[in-house]
């Protein structure tokens, strides 16, 4: 019998190996809730917001104020303000960093900054930032920056390369935080006024609950940098500033689902309505049924989603494959029709929205790192209302009919998508 040659062997260690690899990768993290919730108090209840109080993210903090900020013009300008008048520390966190002119300028000015004495820091996640020019890189660094790359690919982190930060976060000595769905790349220039604008919601967060932005930040900067950031600098006393309020919740890999598990709550207690705006709408089983229960229970259900216009059409094809069941029930899907739609926005009767980094899929709920601000106020849930509706207004809705008329090739198309569901 002959021995298999040095070079046949190597072929096959390192087929075995990229296999190993891949389903190290490919196999989703383990999930904790495999059904539905059932509802067992609704959003009205005390017990809601004691429940929501003592299972996740952060105790809910009251005297915050938060500012709802529409579309790049809005986003940016106030993100810049906050960064040019800096006092002592920046923290900023981000998936998407490309190239570009609001790059350029967001590089200029967290550079400026440095050389002006303020404590830069920049946690940038490896794969989102991957179109970012080198140059950008080196000219804040040259500057003072200290930049950082979530994850970088190493034979130590390679069974962790599906697994990155999404979290968006800015933070301003201590006092000003920002979160919401933005990245720092030119389709988000503009006011969302044509195909080439995206329509996105950020928020502007004062008040004791930007601690918990802070500590946010500090929990992934500490895994690629050894650094835990501490004292006044970055950790100041924090007045009220409003009256809201409002709790964060982080997942993070390794750790228990835990915003796939509040939003899963959330839903749970709605009573009357249930508002969901998503650019990436792949829910696994449990959300559906969710949903699904909610409306059995008489809840009114919008979910409002990308059209055409979306960055990736095969996340498209693969929601639409799981639309029967939602709309059988009643649930009613919306497509925004101008632009992208890129805002991430889940509010429940008139009690809680849910703002931040998390999408409605698989990836957000079980594989990234996800940062999402609930705030528990009726004036702020009425003004996310107000947007959402005006959204609505812009959109077309699908219908069961529609749906169920599809083209048998479309419809395979749809269902291999699917099968790739907690990757998209």
């Amino acid at each position: 019998m002959r021995r298999p040659s040095v070079g046949t062997v190597l072929a096959t260690g390192l087929t075995i190996g990229a296999l190993v690899i891949a389903a190290l990768n490919l196999m989703p993290d383990r999930r904790e809730l495999r059904d539905r919730l059932p509802s067992v108090m609704g959003s009205s209840d005390p017990a809601f917001l004691r429940s929501m109080n003592g299972l996740y993210g952060s105790n809910l903090l009251p005297g915050n104020h938060v500012e709802t900020l529409v579309n790049g013009d809005q986003i940016f300008s106030a993100m810049l303000e906050a960064i040019r008048g800096a006092e002592t520390s920046i923290n900023f966190e981000t998936y998407v960093y490309w190239s570009g002119e609001i790059a350029e300028t967001f590089a200029d000015a967290l550079a400026e900054r440095a050389r002006a004495g303020v404590e830069v820091r920049v946690l940038l996640d490896w794969f989102g930032s991957k179109p970012m020019e080198a140059d950008l890189l080196r000219r804040m660094e040259e500057a003072g920056v200290s930049v950082t790359r979530f994850r970088p690919v190493h034979w130590y982190t390679i069974d962790r390369i599906n697994n990155r930060t999404h979290r968006k976060l800015l933070i301003v000595d201590g006092h000003i935080g920002f979160t919401g769905g933005v990245g720092v790349a030119d389709e988000w220039l503009g006011d969302a006024r044509h195909p080439g604008e995206f329509r996105e919601n950020h928020y502007r967060v004062t008040g004791p609950v930007v601690a918990m932005l802070q500590g946010a930040f500090v929990s992934n900067w500490v895994e690629d940098s050894g650094e835990i950031l501490r004292g006044d600098a970055f950790f100041p006393e924090l007045e009220p500033t409003g009256d809201m309020i409002a709790q964060l919740a982080l997942s993070s890999t390794g750790s228990r689902n835990d915003i796939h598990m509040m939003l899963m709550t959330a839903l749970a207690g709605a009573e009357r309505h249930i508002r969901i705006a998503t650019p990436y709408f792949i829910p696994d089983d449990v959300a559906i049924r969710q949903l699904v229960d909610a409306r059995a229970r008489g809840v009114e259900v919008d979910i409002l989603l990308p059209g055409p216009e979306i960055n990736k059409p095969p996340v498209r094809r693969a929601s639409r494959a799981l639309w029967g069941p939602l709309l059988q029930a009643g649930v009613r899907i919306h497509e925004y029709e101008p632009t992208f739609l890129h805002a991430k926005l889940l509010i429940v009767d008139d009690a809680l929205a849910s703002v931040g980094s998390t999408n409605f899929d698989e990836r957000s709920f079980r594989l990234n790192d996800e940062a999402n601000l609930n705030v528990f106020d009726t004036a702020f849930a009425e003004e996310q209302i107000a947007m959402f509706e005006a959204d609505l207004a812009r959109s077309r809705p699908v219908t069961l009919a529609e749906w169920q008329a599809r083209s048998w090739s479309t419809r395979a198309g749809d269902w291999l998508w699917s099968l790739l569901r907690p990757q998209l």
